[in-house]
């Protein structure tokens, strides 16, 4: 039995992962970003070891979110599965920052940093990550001209960048990201043509299989191509570095 955080498990691909791992007689605790999405978390599925509560938008909430999961005890695994999705207009946090990245790229390298170390790190990112670019001197879409989608590629490849980039810095940590496909959840949409049956079975099978690669992309249980800069060590760094000045929180050695 494996001890699972998943974040974003109020509801969508989150729950599912969740539902899943408890059904397969996991200990998981969930995440929601505040207490009445936590309520719901509980009722949708009651046999939940706990909840941990915080808006991944913010980092001071994002803080919390780690010393919750910390205090609850270790996690031998961490599924960071929330996200926002890509028809978002430019909105700024409540630290001044853009949130799409906030929640989709910042938090993710927050929490990783700050929770106890796991055996095994999973990070959804999607398909749009191939059309994503790294532009680090502009995370914050402030020169650039926003589009919903292309800041939403942008997070989704600085997820992949975040679990290789894990992958080589912690060999000892199996840490892997996922493509789940486009399927009609809330974000997703009704119309999108993927299979919803199909698309937490990657999720659950990389936090709990008993013999797993790290420092790979997957899609449907298969690996899949990536962005080439996901690979790349200076571009690992350059973004992990980009992450800790933001946050104060250096990624830990």
């Amino acid at each position: 039995m494996a001890r699972v955080l998943v974040t974003g498990s109020a509801d969508g691909l989150g729950q599912m992962v969740a539902r899943e791992l408890i059904e397969q007689g996991h200990e998981v605790v969930l995440h929601a970003r505040n207490a009445r999405r936590a309520d719901d978390a509980v009722a949708a599925l009651p046999k939940a070891a706990g909840v941990v509560i915080g808006d991944l938008s913010s980092i001071d909430e994002t803080r919390g979110i780690a010393r919750q999961a910390n205090d609850s005890g270790r996690f031998d695994v961490v599924v960071h599965n929330a996200a926002v999705g890509y028809q978002e207009p430019r909105v700024e946090t409540v630290d001044g920052l853009e949130h799409v990245f906030a929640v989709n790229s910042l938090a993710p390298y927050l929490l990783t940093a700050l929770i106890e170390r796991p055996d095994r790190l999973v990070y959804l990112s999607s398909g749009m990550h191939e059309s994503g670019d790294v532009v680090l001197d502009d995370l914050q879409w402030v020169r650039r001209r926003w589009s919903g989608s292309r800041a939403y590629s942008d997070s989704k490849l600085h997820d992949v960048i975040l679990a290789f980039a894990v992958a080589r810095r912690w060999p000892a940590v199996l840490s892997n990201a996922v493509d789940p496909g486009w399927v009609p959840t809330r974000m997703g949409g009704r119309g999108a043509p993927g299979d919803l049956g199909q698309a937490h079975l990657t999720q659950v099978w990389l936090a709990t299989a008993p013999s797993t690669p790290s420092g790979g992309y997957y899609y449907h249980l298969r690996p899949h191509a990536t962005h080439p800069a996901a690979a790349d060590p200076e571009v690992q760094d350059a973004f992990l570095e980009a992450c800790g000045a933001l946050t104060g929180v250096p990624f830990p050695g």
